[in-house]
């Protein structure tokens, strides 16, 4: 396939960044987007330009570390994919792609495609997780009896790998999706009750801090999570938030 690759370019989070036009060529439709774009760093390494500057770890849809915002989706015009697991039989031979990096006032642009999404570690660093007993007493979570929805649910839940499409998807640039998720996965335990009431109010306090927008339940986040997160643990989280306000 013949492409034109429209790709936003900016030298560090200060610069002021633009879209610039690449042809590329000889591209197959089995190849992954982000093989697409090693064929394209490859060539401008060739010609001794600087490459596109993009993040990817695991190339698996597990890190979710490929955030690109594709022809204005993020992850491109699939469903359920990261970008390294969307193909380039997607498109079509002689389309344009617009390649982006998620936008968003809490992700701000590092350098081209690359954007600082450490404000998700800090909202998971302000509640996502679960004491443990290490006194010498501990008890065997499998002698813990869980309902099997419970678990169910707090399994999908769990599955969130914070990539950070949902924020790229929401028109008011909102993380309650993110956060939902994990509030719900130790929500949804019986080992996650101790820090519950901290949890959730802790959690959507540093939401709020990081400047992500609210939550208008426009549902975009769902569609375009390559992991298919449910807006129901949006609902869940604001019944933690509204039960823990009301013990505070």
């Amino acid at each position: 396939m013949k492409l034109t690759l429209k790709i936003w370019r900016q030298k560090n989070s200060k610069a002021k960044g633009e879209l610039k036009t690449y042809p590329i060529d000889g591209i197959e439709g089995d190849m992954s987007f982000l093989e697409m774009l090693d064929v394209l760093n490859e060539e401008l390494i060739n010609k001794g330009e600087e490459p596109v500057v993009f993040d990817h770890d695991c190339r698996e849809g597990i890190c979710g570390a490929c955030s690109l915002q594709i022809n204005g989706e993020p992850h491109g015009p699939d469903r359920l994919v990261t970008t390294c697991q969307l193909h380039m039989r997607m498109f079509n031979d002689g389309d344009t792609i617009v390649i982006e990096p998620f936008r968003a006032k809490a992700f701000p642009v590092i350098k081209d495609l690359v954007v600082d999404r450490t404000s998700f570690e800090r909202i998971q660093q302000a509640g996502g997780y679960v004491s443990v007993n290490t006194s010498g007493n501990t008890i065997d979570a499998n002698a813990i009896p869980v309902n099997k929805q419970d678990a169910d649910d707090s399994f999908n839940a769990a599955t969130c790998i914070g990539c950070g499409a949902c924020v790229a998807a929401c028109k008011n640039a909102s993380a309650m999706l993110f956060t939902s998720a994990k509030v719900s996965q130790f929500a949804l335990l019986p080992q996650g009750k101790v820090e519950a009431t901290e949890r959730v109010l802790n959690m959507v306090a540093q939401m709020d801090k990081e400047g992500f927008g609210n939550c208008t339940n426009t549902g975009a986040c769902e569609i375009e999570c390559p992991k298919g997160i449910s807006l129901e643990n949006i609902a869940r989280m604001n019944r933690e938030y509204l039960s823990a306000s009301l013990k505070g």
